[in-house]
């Protein structure tokens, strides 16, 4: 399991604030983008959408206008960041 000691602060605070519950629903793209860089590989595409590989496993992200991420493109970062090893066993309390 990867374990998020080689992050630093802001992007553990981000984690944290990812697999929190209840659900936070204040969770700004440009945090997760710098978090999904430092844990794997972000492309964006033409669209505007974002390619990001972790461990192999590809998934697309569509940031569209809104400023926070939405519940359901939630729901598949925390998938993706567990697969990868980046559950919430692993985010400091």
């Amino acid at each position: 399991m990867a374990a998020p000691e080689h992050l630093n602060s802001h992007h553990r605070d981000t984690l944290a604030q990812i697999f929190r519950h209840p659900l936070s629903h204040n969770i700004e793209w440009h945090a997760v983008v710098s978090l999904l860089n430092a844990v794997g590989t972000v492309e964006e595409t033409h669209k505007g959408n974002l390619l990001v590989t972790m461990d192999g496993e590809t998934e697309t992200f569509d940031p569209g206008r809104h400023k926070d991420i939405d519940a359901e493109q939630l729901a598949n970062l925390r998938r993706l960041l567990k697969k990868a090893g980046y559950g919430p066993d692993e985010v400091p309390a």
